[in-house]
């Protein structure tokens, strides 16, 4: 007769007791319970859970010097060759054209073209920034580079640039 159901059981050695602690000196599991004597590995709770914790001792990241400056102000484009536009044979490059052809990450917010490779095609390319050489070849081409104006706060617009 085959097995059924209600017949099932574990496989031999697959459930194990469970240790009981604490239950006097003949079970070897009494006073301390296995934990040997004080100390932060015999108290409850868990022991070494915390990321980077170190018994104590000065964490790692407290012990290195601190290096750098990072500028909360810093503006950062994300660079676009002019030759990598040419490929695209779009009449209208910008942002959203780049992001979709895969020429640009859709995290990027700024854009810049640089002037590096060569374009033949004319087209009108909006970006927030342009370098000399990519204005240069883009009108060359008989094209027209639009820079796409950022917005500025009227704190910053009203104080004079030093």
């Amino acid at each position: 007769m085959g097995t059924t159901l209600h017949t099932l059981t574990h496989a031999p050695g697959a459930n194990k007791n469970k240790k009981r602690l604490g239950r006097g000196i003949g079970s070897r599991l009494g006073k301390t319970s296995g934990k040997g004597v004080k100390g932060q590995k015999a108290r409850t709770g868990h022991h070494g859970a915390i990321v980077g914790f170190e018994g104590g001792q000065m964490p790692m990241q407290r012990r290195l010097p601190k290096r750098g400056f990072n500028n909360a102000f810093r503006v950062s484009y994300y660079p676009v060759n002019v030759g990598e536009l040419d490929r695209l044979g779009l009449e209208v490059v910008d942002r959203e054209a780049l992001v979709k052809a895969g020429l640009m990450p859709r995290k990027a917010k700024l854009l810049k073209v640089l002037g590096e490779g060569e374009l033949k095609k004319k087209m009108t390319i909006k970006a927030h920034a342009f370098s000399e050489s990519a204005k240069a070849k883009i009108t060359k081409a008989g094209g027209t580079a639009e820079v796409i104006v950022l917005h500025v706060s009227k704190e910053s617009a009203a104080q004079p640039s030093a």
